[in-house]
């Protein structure tokens, strides 16, 4: 599938591609088939200073901006490879960077940037509350210099693997606050050296090395709280927009794998004498898949453009990762049908990212809460919820 324009990044993305050549198909289905971490692609992407993208250059990392970011993530998909395992890096990484204390930053930044730590884990989801955070019932209690933590963690991702979690837990009684959203507070845990942490997998039909996660009296130094206490919901909303265009981009580099199959397999597969991408009742769905990605991709861009410049992008950014989503989807849907049965097939690796797209219809923030979120804040309908 040749791109309709030049893209941007160029450099970085044919860096990434090299890169990902070394992890091709048959790496990725063995890791799927044990549901294990892809621990050497990981390492690969932290020395390439991919992971570090992020972080200013003055604690060690690339300082790139988010359109960069986002370049590597979607390439990454583009080739078939999963930056799921390690995407979290990049996002969680703006509460630290623009909340943090400089004492903070300096502590933590410079050992993640060179790979000496994992940041990848992010406790927000309870099993009861779901997307109603301001309902969540893991409490933090001050006690001398610390505060220790009590309470349980769902879809918790890659907290296996990451030496680093942020927790937000409800520090004041939601009784007691102004405003629900008020009372919540974002903690920076050290999962190696605390006690009171129990991690428990979660088998799911993608590998993506999610969890659950529970604390009993986990205790925290005060040090460690990142923001103003009591402000948490605002410190993981400033990073939501930064979520949502990289995970858009991700969904668009998905949608680019797809198409790619896709269409080379319709001009190569021969049926009736004939290749059957001459047909258009195969043609038809791709390009219209292909329409919906470039849609999302341009609106990805948008997004990002924004987000740089400072501006509002709620809305954009929203709208970026709906659009992508829905053309990831579509794009695997269609290359499922041009492939026929060899859709299903392992070897072919469209069933592997089939399942790993499907994620994004729901996670990190489902269609139904951006379509409410458009509803209410851009088109000035009732609150629904």
């Amino acid at each position: 599938m040749a791109p309709s324009t030049t893209e941007p990044y160029e450099e970085i993305r044919a860096a990434v591609a090299k890169l990902c050549r070394e992890f091709p198909g048959p790496y990725w289905r063995e890791l799927d088939r044990e549901r294990a971490y892809p621990e050497a692609f990981v390492a690969a992407l932290t020395k390439a200073g991919y992971l570090g993208a992020l972080i200013p250059e003055a604690y060690g990392g690339a300082g790139l901006t988010i359109a960069a970011a986002a370049a590597v993530l979607e390439e990454i998909q583009r080739q078939g490879c999963n930056g799921a395992a390690c995407h979290a890096q990049m996002y969680i990484m703006g509460a630290l960077v623009r909340h943090g204390t400089e004492a903070q930053k300096q502590a933590f930044l410079p050992d993640i940037a060179a790979g000496r730590l994992r940041l990848q884990a992010f406790g927000v989801t309870e099993p009861t509350s779901g997307t109603d955070t301001a309902s969540l019932r893991t409490t933090a209690v001050r006690d001398g210099d610390d505060w220790v933590i009590n309470g349980q963690k769902i879809w918790t991702s890659r907290a296996e693997h990451s030496d680093l979690m942020l927790v937000l837990a409800r520090t004041t009684p939601i009784e007691r606050v102004a405003k629900r959203t008020d009372g919540l507070s974002v903690f920076l845990l050290d999962m190696r050296t605390v006690s009171g942490l129990t991690v428990r997998p979660i088998r799911t039909m993608m590998n993506h090395a999610t969890t659950e996660v529970f604390l009993a009296d986990v205790r925290v130094p005060s040090g460690n709280v990142i923001g103003a206490e009591g402000q948490g919901f605002r410190v993981i909303l400033s990073g939501m927009n930064a979520e949502r265009i990289l995970i858009a981009a991700e969904c668009v580099g998905d949608a680019k794998w797809f198409l790619d199959r896709a269409g080379a397999y319709a001009k190569e597969r021969v049926v009736f004498s004939r290749p059957i991408g001459r047909n258009q009742g195969v043609q038809f769905p791709i390009a219209k898949a292909y329409a919906a990605m470039r849609a999302a991709e341009l609106m990805t861009r948008e997004a990002a453009a924004l987000y740089e410049a400072g501006a509002p992008c709620g809305a954009e950014a929203n709208m970026a990762k709906l659009l992508a989503a829905d053309a990831a989807w579509e794009a695997a849907n269609v290359c499922v049908q041009t492939h026929g049965g060899f859709g299903f097939a392992e070897d072919f690796d469209i069933e592997r990212k089939f399942r790993e797209t499907r994620l994004y219809q729901v996670a990190p923030v489902s269609t139904n809460l951006i379509l409410a979120y458009l509803a209410e804040h851009v088109l000035g309908l009732p609150r629904s919820y």
